[in-house]
């Protein structure tokens, strides 16, 4: 019997992929206005005071740079960018240090305070639409911490022999300079690691994700990056820990769409001697086997 039971290959999988997902649970709208409302009125109510004390659209952004309270600056850039910059990203308005040269280099092209007053006047207090858009980024990840939580309870039940180190939801990646010496790329992020019992083996390096609507350049890089990391990490263990395989943990409807399931097969069938599993959750109490990650015969 082949290590992958009945099926060979993640592209054997593709005919009926609609079946092998896990769709992970959303939120209704407009069901979510309440909580969102009752969240996010206190920083609409800040901003709405910094707005008021600001002269300028600099001064307004370096206010908010000076609140203390991290995740309050971090809902208060979002505003700002809504409002006042949206071509400047949020990851760079949310870094407090850099509040100056954020204002050096564009803030030439912050919308101008009145505009932004007159502007944010005329939308009620709470502004539910507003509400709704940063209610957004507060489920952003989730569905990847429930995949990454559900295959670490899957796997420890079918595996309780082996050990799986990694944050089991949200936490810092495992960095490959920590497990091996001389990695070439020692700040390579992975999201968990199979280990013999005694920890002295690593048996597989791996990844997971949740894929929703991803496509185009979205899913090129993602598929993209994948290829790179498995030729990193085998080209490294090929000589050093030649029993070392990697593993996609992969799940939800973004599989489904462009490409994304033919480029996942191809990254699996990219490295001789099986030394790569692409697998949903559904698939891995077939697929994932003890023989495989020991690299033994059925």
């Amino acid at each position: 019997m082949s290590v992958f039971d009945t099926k060979t290959k993640f592209a054997d999988y593709k005919e009926e992929g609609a079946n092998w997902i896990t769709l992970s649970s959303g939120e209704y709208y407009p069901d979510i206005l309440f909580d969102a409302c009752l969240l996010y009125e206190p920083v609409l109510r800040l901003f709405a005071r910094l707005l008021k004390s600001s002269e300028t659209s600099k001064r307004l952004f370096l206010q908010i740079a000076e609140v203390n309270e991290v995740w309050m600056r971090i809902q208060l850039c979002r505003v700002f960018r809504k409002y006042v910059s949206p071509e400047t990203p949020v990851e760079m308005l949310k870094r407090k240090t850099k509040a100056q040269e954020i204002v050096h280099d564009f803030g030439d092209g912050f919308r101008q305070i009145h505009e932004v007053q007159a502007r944010f006047d005329q939308r009620p207090m709470p502004d539910e639409a507003l509400c709704a858009l940063l209610w957004e980024y507060k489920s952003r990840g989730a569905k990847g911490y429930d995949l990454t939580e559900r295959f670490f309870d899957l796997f420890r039940s079918q595996f309780p022999e082996l050990i799986l180190l990694g944050p089991k939801r949200a936490g810092q990646d495992i960095r490959l300079g920590t497990v091996f010496e001389d990695y070439p790329n020692p700040d390579r992020p992975v999201d968990f690691l199979v280990c013999t019992k005694d920890g002295k083996s690593v048996l597989a390096i791996g990844f997971a994700r949740y894929d929703g609507d991803r496509g185009g350049a979205q899913e090129d890089d993602r598929t993209g990056g994948y290829k790179n990391a498995a030729n990193e990490i085998l080209n490294y263990t090929e000589t050093r820990a030649p029993s070392t395989k990697v593993i996609f943990v992969n799940d939800g409807p973004g599989l489904l769409l462009g490409s994304m399931w033919d480029d996942y097969a191809t990254i699996e069938e990219s490295w001789r001697g099986n030394k790569i599993i692409v697998t949903t959750l559904r698939m891995i109490p077939t697929r994932l086997t003890k023989s495989w990650l020991l690299g033994t015969a059925d």
